[in-house]
């Protein structure tokens, strides 16, 4: 395009920069960067600021993301939400707490996408008393009613917290769940080693006619490996592709060498 003589726009730029997060090009990504300053582009266009910060994001450079953000004269829920989900998938937990931080004293809101966010920080860090308090935001502002997505991170939350009781009367309460908002309680349980209770979950959720994919079972199997529920995990295991048409992966065999291996049953593996 360039050596035919044309000038990328804004949209142009935009696109690239969603190409060089996605595919981890932060050479290209910095020069694109440096362009758009040169032409003064994001002191009014906050949607290519947006895209610069998540750019460096996803490439790792959180550092950078930052500094992108306190440059830009505008910023909005979005652009700080971009930076704390960065912060939050590459395990940065504190430092996008501190982002949320942050950007409440700007007198922003946050929006469900950067509650998810901050819900997933909470759990990673165990950071129950903010968790709660988020999930009080979140009821007061009646944002559950028909996102699932925002209530799963909220049973997600209190489950890796290891608050299990909780997690489920949050999955009760929902008017919406599915097999996500279910295999996050039951990996809770798993977490736990409570075999007993996946297994009621499984059944529960069943008996509600949602079907488990391979990541519930899984969770059901890793628990069933922890309480040493031998003849529960062969049966799961023998019916995931009899019932559920889900074929075996390497970790759903992991799984089994172990429940079979602390049982001292290895052998009955391949029986």
């Amino acid at each position: 395009m360039e050596n035919e003589g044309l000038s990328p726009n804004g949209v142009t730029y935009l696109s690239i920069l969603k190409a060089c997060g996605n595919i981890g090009a932060i050479e290209k990504g910095k020069q694109i960067h440096d362009q758009i300053r040169s032409r003064n582009l994001l002191e009014k266009d906050i949607v290519l600021g947006n895209a610069v910060v998540d750019m460096y994001a996803k490439c790792g450079i959180l550092g950078k993301a930052q500094k992108a953000l306190e440059d830009l004269s505008n910023r909005n829920v979005i652009t700080w939400s971009t930076l704390i989900s960065g912060y939050v998938q590459h395990g940065q937990s504190h430092e996008a707490l501190e982002s949320f931080k942050r950007m409440q004293n700007e007198g922003l809101s946050p929006d469900a996408i950067t509650f998810i966010c901050i819900l997933k920080a909470c759990g990673s860090m165990g950071a129950i008393d903010k968790g709660k308090q988020i999930h009080d935001e979140v009821v007061s502002r009646k944002l559950l009613e028909k996102n699932v997505v925002l209530g799963t991170a909220l049973v997600d939350m209190y489950a890796r917290c290891g608050m299990l009781e909780k997690a489920r009367k949050v999955l009760e309460e929902l008017h919406l769940r599915d097999v996500i908002a279910w295999s996050a309680l039951i990996a809770g349980y798993a977490q736990q080693g409570q075999g007993h209770e996946a297994l009621k979950c499984l059944k529960h959720m069943e008996s509600e006619g949602i079907s488990p994919d391979s990541i519930t079972l899984l969770c059901v199997l890793s628990a069933c490996a922890h309480s040493g529920l031998v003849n529960d995990a062969k049966m799961l295991f023998e019916i995931m592709t009899t019932k559920n048409c889900i074929s075996p992966n390497s970790e759903h065999l992991n799984c089994m060498v172990v429940v079979f291996g602390c049982g001292g049953n290895l052998i009955r593996l391949f029986q």
